[in-house]
């Protein structure tokens, strides 16, 4: 595996390319939840203009009126070749790879494959709040192993809910968020390779929602596919290009099966293959394929948002307790410190006119805590901070 996420990139910072009149103009939720005065940092979407390969895929898709249905494969393709190069995973076996409408729904389909209703399955919070709504919906039972003090996996609670979990013979998954979401922790390979043997040692099915992987900025940090690791044939994965190049709305995403995960994948209807849009194969391929040096240049100025925003709080907001992540273009914020309540975020909106996650809908240890996103321009985040410490004065 390389050890080196992020190449240098002659391309300007992206993030700095687009005004804040320019982003009122979209229609997005990020966009039109709030009123004009409220300056958006919550949802995960990128305050910046598109790939120049995404934007030639999709406009020559239209110009044909190449609007049909997906066929083949050359998304898997695209993202084996990129998981190489990116990750030195040459391993991606593209037989053994579905097409999927989204990342979430993907994770839903595969829970379907190994659980069944009323099944526990097992979470890292403070995580992701959809793995709590869709797997609720699913009539699937939510187990909490909580992340340790230091925002990494704990192993030993995460063996004690499997544990728990298999007790009385039945069948149990664990929804892995890799990178952690909104920690923004990157596994390393022990860990990943210490969770696939409990898994096998407890019979407990692993599906990794892999969707933030394209996006470590850390210098020397590194991605380890869970698929990769010494004991993971049995897992499933998820990934797609949304993330790391702002697609959410061009819906397509890929479900991965280790080895001894195929027979599953192989069960999955084939109806839900109609759910992924055919534009957004050819916009998530064109962004593993030719978005290389975009993406690089994106997570340079990622990076130096989250040292920005270190400092920021440093200066104006010394109380938060703020680790600054590996991955993923989000901040953890720990406000408890500030004594304003269970919900930050709630008050720093009410008072400080900016939008923030509140930390509760992630679980356990979310209380107190909101989530920031830092994909954003140095001038919004400069005047967020500013905002944010004009309301607790």
């Amino acid at each position: 595996m390389t050890s080196n996420e992020q190449h240098p990139s002659d391309e300007a910072n992206p993030l700095r390319s687009l005004t804040l009149d320019q982003l009122r103009r979209r229609t997005s939720m990020k966009w039109r939840t709030y009123p004009a005065d409220v300056l958006p940092l919550w949802v995960a979407e990128m305050d910046l203009p598109l790939a120049a390969p995404v934007v030639r895929a999709v406009t020559e898709a239209m110009e044909l009126g190449d609007t049909g249905y997906p066929v083949g494969t050359a998304y898997a393709e695209a993202l084996a070749a990129f998981a190489g190069k990116r990750w030195g995973w040459d391993d991606l076996a593209v037989e053994r790879t579905a097409i999927v409408p989204d990342v979430m729904l993907g994770v839903v389909e595969m829970l379907k494959l190994v659980t069944g209703p009323g099944d526990p399955v097992i979470v890292n919070p403070p995580v992701y709040p959809p793995f709590y709504e869709f797997v609720t919906h699913l009539d699937r039972r939510v187990v909490e192993a909580p992340l340790g003090a230091d925002l990494r996996i704990d192993l030993g609670v995460l063996e004690e809910a499997f544990r728990r979990a298999v007790t009385g013979g039945g069948r149990a998954a664990y929804l892995l968020c890799s990178p952690h979401n909104p920690t923004g922790t990157v596994h390393t390979a022990d860990e990943l390779a210490t969770v696939a043997a409990l898994a096998e040692r407890y019979g407990v099915r692993v599906v990794a929602d892999e969707i933030h992987a394209p996006v470590v900025t850390a210098p020397g940090a590194r991605f380890v596919p869970y698929l990769s690791v010494p004991g993971a044939e049995r897992g499933l994965a998820l990934m797609s290009a949304s993330k790391g190049w702002n697609l959410a709305g061009l819906k397509a995403a890929l479900a991965l099966a280790g080895p001894g995960a195929a027979a599953d994948l192989a069960r999955m209807p084939e109806e839900v293959g109609h759910g992924p849009s055919h534009v957004g194969v050819l916009a998530h391929t064109a962004a593993l394929r030719d978005g290389t040096a975009w993406l690089d240049a994106v997570l340079t100025g990622i990076d130096e948002n989250r040292r920005l925003l270190t400092r920021l709080l440093a200066e104006h907001l010394p109380g938060v307790v703020h680790r600054p992540g590996e991955a993923t273009y989000l901040a953890w914020l720990d406000c408890r410190p500030l004594d304003l309540g269970d919900d930050p975020a709630d008050v720093f909106l009410r008072r400080g006119r900016v939008a923030l996650s509140s930390g509760i809908p992630f679980g356990s240890g979310g209380a107190g805590h909101l989530r920031l996103n830092l994909a954003t321009s140095p001038e919004v985040i400069t005047e967020a901070v500013r905002r944010m410490a004009a309301a607790v004065d």
